[in-house]
């Protein structure tokens, strides 16, 4: 690629001070921001009331990554949809819409941060892939984009509500991009999402939470929990030998009380092994004062996976027994088992078919 600019991967600003490098007034570029993040132009030529100048010289110093879909996957009569994208240096990653209520009108894009991941959790089909590289702000940005150019064929005026960073990659480890894209999605000229329902989740990387919680607007917080031991929880996430409980539960009390948000904690249902009334006041105990909020998830399992997924009826009962404690706790949906939903999963199945 001769040129270096990513443009949607500037900031207003930025993208003013570049119009002025370019010998228009900087106001074009904050034009140029509203049709890249409200319009979702995806070619200059249809930005039609900037100077055809301006877009000349545009072309020679920057450029809008194409989105290449590879393979898409529709789940839940249409309300769950997974995309498989390439970028332009062959890399797959993965995004997921998921579409609430009735009206359809909350959407939730699910996004990935990264080409793979480096935190090898077991029960997961990107950690079991290996790190690749971070994605860019525009790489994550396009991933949005192409989720919504996928809802808007039969939804013109259909918007998102929500941002997770919670597909491939650990977003705490690619924080500029991903704080970045986070900035681009809350701008009210482009896609205007209010920063409380934009959320980074983490697998609980001590230093980076503890300066997530000086972003001003604060962003919200979710952290993959999986277990109230440190002895399960380095079976199931290496990362925990680093930032042990004893370091990780105070890094989130320190975030609730900087923020003054509650953390969602995530935590995925292994039958046998995380669900048991015991694990359930281990939990309760180990995030006493900390305003939590946790999400119960029956294990979505992948391929030779030795997992196995708690059944609905118990993933209930755990939550009841979190609330008898006053633990706020709920079952999340499940959604897309039949897609291939679980992150990495569809890239996976990707380069089996390749190799």
């Amino acid at each position: 690629m001769n040129t270096s600019i990513d443009l949607r991967g500037l900031l207003p600003g930025e993208l003013a001070e570049l119009a002025a490098t370019l010998g228009v007034e900087p106001y074009r570029g904050r034009q140029l921001f509203r049709w890249l993040h409200r319009r979702l132009a995806t070619s200059l030529a249809v930005m039609t009331d900037l100077p055809a100048d301006f877009r000349e010289r545009l072309t020679e110093k920057a450029f809008l990554l194409p989105v290449k879909v590879m393979d898409r996957r529709v789940a839940d009569g249409g309300l769950t949809r997974k995309l498989l994208l390439s970028l332009v240096d062959g890399e797959l990653i993965e995004c997921v819409l998921m579409i609430y209520d009735e009206g359809r009108r909350r959407l939730t894009a699910c996004l990935s941060s990264q080409v793979g991941c480096a935190m090898g959790c077991t029960f997961c089909a990107t950690g079991q892939s290996g790190f690749r590289r971070n994605l860019t702000t525009g790489e994550i940005i396009l991933q949005a984009m192409a989720l919504m150019e996928e809802v808007r064929r039969e939804m013109p005026d259909a918007r998102l509500s929500n941002i997770v960073f919670m597909g491939m990659g650990e977003p705490l480890l690619n924080y500029r991009a991903v704080i970045k894209a986070a900035r681009i999605f809350e701008h009210p000229d482009g896609w205007g999402i209010s920063h409380r329902r934009i959320t980074v989740s983490t697998c609980g990387l001590v230093p980076q939470i503890k300066r997530l919680a000086g972003e001003k607007p604060p962003l919200e917080l979710a952290v993959s929990l999986h277990a109230a031991t440190n002895e399960l929880r380095e079976r199931l996430m290496p990362i925990n030998r680093r930032y042990p409980l004893e370091e990780l539960i105070p890094a989130c009390r320190h975030y609730g009380r900087v923020t003054g948000r509650r953390i969602t904690f995530e935590y995925a249902l292994i039958d046998g092994l995380n669900d048991r009334r015991r694990d359930a006041r281990r939990l309760v105990e180990l995030l006493r004062g900390v305003p939590a909020f946790v999400n119960l998830i029956p294990l979505n399992p992948i391929p030779g996976d030795p997992f196995r997924g708690t059944n609905r009826a118990k993933a209930r009962m755990f939550a009841s027994w979190l609330e008898e404690h006053g633990l706020a706790a709920a079952v999340r949906e499940s959604r897309g088992r039949d897609i291939a939903a679980a992150c990495g999963q569809l890239r996976a199945e990707a380069h089996r078919e390749v190799f």
